[in-house]
């Protein structure tokens, strides 16, 4: 078997700065993924942020914007952590430190089923209304639309055509944009060379893509590759956070038939690769930690 090198796999040592910046995919367990951030920073003694909630979500900024991240992200004390809905930014175009990159991912047909409720759910509303009174509320015929009729009758919303593109946040379908970055050739959805610039920066920028559905191994390798913000990262989730606390669970969500989930696969062909890429990555990581080098 290949040799694998914990140095070579972990871009924790490339950071110019003890800043932690998870620039959060939607609908990943980033939730909660960001309350156990907030619980390790009482214990590992380091500063929380994130980025206030917005009415609408720009994810893809354009230069004079990413400049102003940067440069706010850079002013934050050490060791900070910043969490924000929003592309993978080069730090080193604006000659700022780059921070230490982090994000989360999930299987790309479960996470577009989980968009699709999430933003139907009555309490979604609710709170949204809370922050934005002046809000419309949406139809209710569009809110009681299930997913697999919605998908079967070939729907405009649940119809994901190769090279289509969208803006904002609710695109929720490309997953590998918040990785590939900020730049035009980043947003046709499901495309090679937004795959193939998301597998680089992945692989180059990132110290740790963690997997929803390998969380175990998820959180050991934070604990490895970057123990200064996560000692004791798998000890807080299992007493603190999933003893009995759930973060935008969804219990209006039901259950999405094989046959459903197998027709929106056909469309996500790259986006699924990107999504096994990140987790053989994952899995390389925790291999290397205990390979004799």
């Amino acid at each position: 078997m290949e040799t694998l090198n914990l140095k070579d796999l972990n871009n924790t040592r490339k950071a110019g700065t003890e800043v932690l910046f998870f620039n959060r995919v939607p609908k990943v367990g980033s939730q909660t993924f960001m309350e156990l951030l907030r619980r390790l920073s009482v214990r590992n003694d380091f500063t929380f942020h994130r980025d206030a909630v917005q009415r609408v979500e720009t994810i893809r900024l354009a230069p004079e914007q990413q400049q102003e991240l940067a440069e706010l992200v850079s002013d934050l004390p050490e060791p900070s952590v910043y969490v924000k809905h929003v592309c993978y930014t080069n730090f080193t175009k604006f000659n700022l430190p780059t921070p230490i990159y982090i994000n989360m991912v999930r299987d790309p047909v479960e996470r577009v089923i989980s968009w699709y409720y999430y933003v139907r759910a009555p309490w979604y509303y609710v709170e949204r209304k809370q922050a934005f009174p002046d809000l419309p509320l949406p139809d209710p015929r569009w809110l009681r639309k299930n997913f697999e009729a919605c998908v079967l009758r070939g729907d405009q919303e649940c119809t994901y055509r190769q090279g289509e593109t969208h803006e904002g946040i609710g695109d929720h379908r490309r997953q590998s944009l918040f990785f590939c970055g900020h730049d035009y050739e980043c947003t046709p959805f499901n495309t090679d060379g937004a795959l193939q610039r998301a597998k680089r920066a992945v692989e180059t920028q990132y110290a740790v893509v963690g997997v929803l559905e390998d969380l175990n191994t998820t959180l050991t390798v934070f604990e490895k590759y970057i123990p200064r913000f996560f000692r004791g990262a798998t000890e807080v989730y299992y007493d603190e956070i999933n003893n009995g606390l759930r973060i935008n669970g969804n219990a209006f969500k039901p259950p999405v038939s094989e046959e459903v989930k197998n027709i929106v696969r056909r469309n996500f062909t790259r986006e699924i690769e990107f999504y096994e890429f990140c987790r053989q990555r994952l899995h390389k990581q925790l291999l290397a930690t205990t390979s004799v080098k």
